[in-house]
């Protein structure tokens, strides 16, 4: 955290991520841990959840893990309002679970479909509905909800993922109209290629970071951190007067 800014209003604070487990999700928990907040994240990958619980509460940060599956959304609001009682009402939450399994669009069922888009959209909506009382009656807060570069440049073989992530957009625009007169600021991050460990495994081969490197204006990969980092200025009073908006962090990719 040396080189990297500190935000005094973020210790403390009660923040909430989904599909915290690993990835760009885990460098959210890990960032907002460094940061002083509290944070409660889920996962379904309980071993991994639970593991990085375990380290960063003893490394001496408020971190709580529920394993959950963000597709239930009552068990979900449940975890949800776990959180708020053991850590206080969330001022923060991070909309980060998703899924981006390929899928040839002539094979898609309507189960198909809606599996998706629970998985990548219906969950960020229901998340937002169970903490935004609490933020209405604190009269501030900060919704973050995680999009994809993948339907701006039109990456094959995603076609409902690619639904489910434009829709992401006009969701925060929606809500950040329906929620910005009770002082909550709701905005979209926009990550593009990611350097995880899943990513990695299943698609980023030679080729595909050949092709990274020729589509991104700047040379370099992008790692869950950098992402991590500007979900932090949107969680923090420094963007107070920021709302409705996407944030693109893809070494200078897609054009929104």
């Amino acid at each position: 955290m040396a080189d990297f800014a500190i935000y005094p209003s973020l210790a403390g604070t009660p923040v909430i991520i989904s599909g915290g487990a690993s990835g760009i999700g885990a460098a959210l928990v890990r960032n907002f841990a460094a940061q002083g907040a509290k944070v409660g994240f889920v996962d379904i990958a309980v071993d991994a959840g639970h593991h990085l619980a375990a380290e960063l509460t003893g490394a001496g940060h408020t971190v709580g893990f529920i394993a959950c599956d963000v597709t239930d959304i009552a068990a979900y609001q449940t975890a949800i309002a776990s959180f708020a009682a053991a850590h206080g009402d969330a001022l923060v939450l991070v909309n980060n679970a998703g899924h981006d399994q390929r899928h040839d669009w002539s094979d898609v069922t309507p189960a198909y479909w809606d599996e998706r888009m629970a998985v990548n959209l219906k969950h960020a909506f229901f998340a937002i509905q169970a903490v935004a009382p609490a933020m209405i009656a604190a009269g501030r807060g900060s919704i973050i909800n995680t999009g994809s570069i993948s339907w701006m440049v039109m990456t094959p073989g995603i076609p409902v993922y690619e639904a489910a992530k434009a829709a992401i957009h006009g969701l925060t625009r929606a809500m950040a109209r329906e929620l910005g007169k009770s002082g909550i600021r709701v905005n979209s991050l926009v990550p593009g290629a990611i350097i995880t460990e899943r990513q990695m495994t299943l698609w980023l081969d030679d080729k595909a970071l050949a092709g990274i490197e020729a589509n991104q204006a700047l040379s370099g990969l992008v790692y869950p951190d950098d992402v991590a980092r500007m979900a932090l200025f949107l969680a923090a009073s420094d963007s107070a007067m920021i709302s409705a908006q996407q944030f693109v962090v893809d070494g200078g990719w897609a054009h929104a």
